[in-house]
């Protein structure tokens, strides 16, 4: 395959986005221009693919690996690892009588009537969770101390059954870790090749469930992740590319790949994040307020919710559901990751996702997919299983001369052939018209992921501007804007590889979080000074400062507050510290009432109190991506192929262009916009135009 653009001056930023299908490579340069190269995944080791991807850059492009600044990665490997079920073997110490705390879980079901809804099996099994002898209470003393000896003992019935990463999680070690830091000092000391996760490095807060299963997660992932990143730091210096390599995490920012290695339960979601991220740039640039962003790959598609130019967060997030998602709505179907992540839904259709026939003739789409091996059906690389990507291209979305300007051919007999045989025939419906249908269903799919950060938020999308990105996005988005009512849909330039973009434009950033359970009256100013210091430096170490010496940072203290008796709290950002105490204190709890009054609807005169302190280190000054106005190669504008638009419209001869075709004013669709590395699909009934920044513009009537 061959990259996109001309040779980058001497220094250069390299993205890297590794996703189920493919893997996107962007780099950027101070003149303003940004080269993409799009590759197939290599699934049996993804850093083949990050290698092979940079290397072909590097020597098309004569680019002095020395002189690269950074190079930035948003990796599936955590996830998948979890949603396969890929992980290490765990083992989890836990204090006497807790042993069940993955088991029972938070008393929530993602479906309150659904009787035949199984909880998901433990990521450890019930024989590797053993209970040590000790107890620390809420308060921090010591209940019962620490039988060293008992550890000692369970941790070698561990060992004996091949446990490869242990999790720690004893009850309230976020007041005292005392225990689980002796019990860490005996597994370095006695068990050095094992992997170790104590709950009081990964999150030291309150919530039992949320702590231990955070932890577990971290563990179970932790030599995956370690060892994957290890090994692309080797095949980056044998490129000569010795530049530090930086990890999206699941907030938006980055760190560095040794904190990641260490707290991998922070990237679990790094490549959504990035599209966001980027999205949110964008939005800001365009003056658009709100915006939804919806990112189709070839596995998965994702959304998220951008207002007042700025994406929503979550301190919670459920991965491995039905839909992973940060809704408290739609909880209990997956595992729990109580660490900083954007808010938002992932569901399991893309591209590559297959269509498929149930037991009572339904068809359906996904969640399965068939990936970059062997791919869809028209990739011609042995798949036979029909996917959404030979359903748009039967219906005419897709260049049948090949996808990525040719390089990867399509096989639209083998295609027509595999899908009239498992599809249409069995449901006795036309090609086209079975294609459509199955078009249709995976728009469902992600139609509920956009109501789930949208509806289920109180937000009505006929009120947002879409953005849509991916290698399948922009077919797809202008049919699920019509069926939401969204008036506008933004395309931006290389929206195929716009996650990848994303991550140039992150900052280096981590979140410390404490419990710190204080009355808001009775705080202590020297108290609290103490303790945000104290986070502060833990800041600096989760975003892995010490490889970092040139970057300079900023902090932003955070509390989460609640009224006396509450069951969940509310971020309060710290106002500036004042001479005057009293009124300092009373200005907090101002903040902390409007944030009620803005959540809730109501305010009351009950008592406050602090649950957790919170410090956000981010960078300062970050380089971003240079604004770029060159737009994609232009064609002659003349091509027209048959595309089928629904039984309503039937097919209809549809204008192929290039993004450098399309005018500055709009023009009436039916239309085909191909990049590089995404096709946009335009339908009758709305407007294309191209701004000045090389945005599709697309928007509902006529021109």
């Amino acid at each position: 395959m061959s990259p996109s653009g001309q040779q980058p001056p001497q220094e250069s930023r390299i993205g890297v986005d590794v996703g189920g299908t493919f893997t996107d490579v962007v780099v950027t340069s101070q003149s303003g221009d940004i080269y993409t190269y799009k590759l197939l995944s290599t699934p049996r080791d993804f850093s083949e693919g990050v290698v092979e991807g940079i290397g072909e850059i590097i020597r098309s492009h004569r680019i002095e690996p020395a002189e690269t600044r950074d190079v930035v990665h948003g990796s599936t490997v955590a996830t998948n690892a979890i949603l396969e079920r890929k992980g290490a073997l765990t083992g989890l110490l836990t204090t006497a009588g807790f042993a069940d705390v993955l088991e029972l879980r938070r008393l929530r079901v993602p479906k309150l009537y659904d009787v035949t809804w199984q909880k998901p099996q433990p990521l450890v099994d019930r024989s590797r969770r053993l209970e040590v002898i000790e107890r620390v209470g809420v308060d921090g003393e010591v209940v019962t101390a620490l039988d060293l000896d008992d550890a000692r003992q369970k941790v070698k019935r561990l060992m004996e059954m091949g446990v490869e990463s242990i999790a720690v999680s004893l009850i309230h070690s976020y007041a005292d870790p005392s225990h689980e830091t002796a019990i860490g000092e005996l597994l370095a000391k006695e068990y050095p090749h094992v992997w170790t996760s104590l709950s009081h490095r990964v999150l030291p807060v309150i919530r039992e469930y949320e702590r231990t299963s955070t932890t577990v997660l971290n563990a179970y992932v932790r030599p995956v992740v370690a060892s994957y990143l290890e090994a692309l730091r080797g095949k980056l210096d044998g490129l000569d590319v010795t530049a530090p390599l930086l990890i999206m995490q699941s907030n938006g920012g980055v760190m560095t790949s040794e904190a990641a290695a260490e707290r991998p339960a922070y990237v679990v979601e790094s490549g959504p994040a990035a599209g966001v991220i980027a999205s949110s740039g964008l939005a800001r640039s365009l003056g658009v307020d709100n915006a939804i962003t919806f990112d189709m790959g070839g596995t998965t598609a994702k959304t998220a919710l951008v207002e007042d130019g700025e994406p929503h967060f979550t301190a919670e997030f459920e991965v491995a559901s039905a839909m992973s998602a940060g809704s408290r709505l739609r909880s209990g179907g997956g595992y729990a990751l109580s660490v900083p992540f954007i808010d938002l839904a992932e569901v399991g259709a893309g591209g590559g996702s297959i269509v498929w026939i149930d037991s009572a003739g339904a068809p359906k789409v996904g969640p399965s997919s068939a990936g970059a091996l062997p791919g869809p059906v028209c990739y011609g690389k042995g798949g036979d299983e029909p996917t959404v990507t030979d359903a748009n291209l039967l219906l005419g979305y897709l260049n049948p001369e090949g996808l990525l300007d040719g390089a990867v051919k399509l096989d639209v007999g083998r295609a027509r052939a595999v899908f009239d045989h498992k599809v249409a025939g069995p449901l006795g419906l036309d090609t086209q018209v079975a294609a459509y249908g199955a078009h249709l269903i995976a728009n469902a799919s992600m139609i509920r992921a956009i109501k789930s950060v949208s509806v289920q938020r109180g937000r009505d999308p006929r009120d947002f501007t879409m953005i849509a990105f991916g290698g399948s996005g922009p077919v797809h988005a202008v049919g699920i804007a019509r069926e939401l009512g969204i008036k506008r849909v933004i395309v931006p330039p290389q929206p195929g590889v716009f996650s990848a973009v994303g991550l140039l434009e992150a900052r280096l950033e981590f979140h410390a979080k404490k419990t710190y359970l204080r009355r808001t009256a009775s705080l202590s100013r020297r108290e609290l000074q103490s303790e945000i210091g104290e986070l502060e430096a833990q800041a600096r170490e989760g975003v892995g400062h010490k490889k970092l010496h040139t970057v300079s940072f900023e902090f932003e203290p955070w509390v989460e507050m609640r009224y006396v008796g509450q069951g969940f709290e509310l971020p309060v950002r710290l106002p500036p510290f004042a001479d005057d105490w009293s009124s300092w204190v009373g200005e907090l709890n101002r903040a902390f009432g409007e944030q009620h009054l803005n959540t809730y609807g109501h305010v009351t005169n009950n008592p406050t109190e602090i649950v957790q302190l919170l410090v956000v280190i981010r960078e300062l000054n970050p380089p971003g991506v240079p604004a770029s106005n060159r737009p994609d190669s232009q064609a002659d504008g003349s091509r027209k192929r048959e595309v089928f638009f629904g039984d309503a419209i039937g097919l209809l001869p549809t204008p192929v262009l290039r993004r450098g075709d399309l005018a500055l004013t709009p023009a009436d669709a039916p239309m085909i916009v191909e990049d590089y590395d995404a096709t946009t699909v335009v339908p009758p009934g709305y407007r294309v135009f191209r701004d000045r920044s090389q945005n599709v513009i697309i928007e509902e009537g006529s021109a």
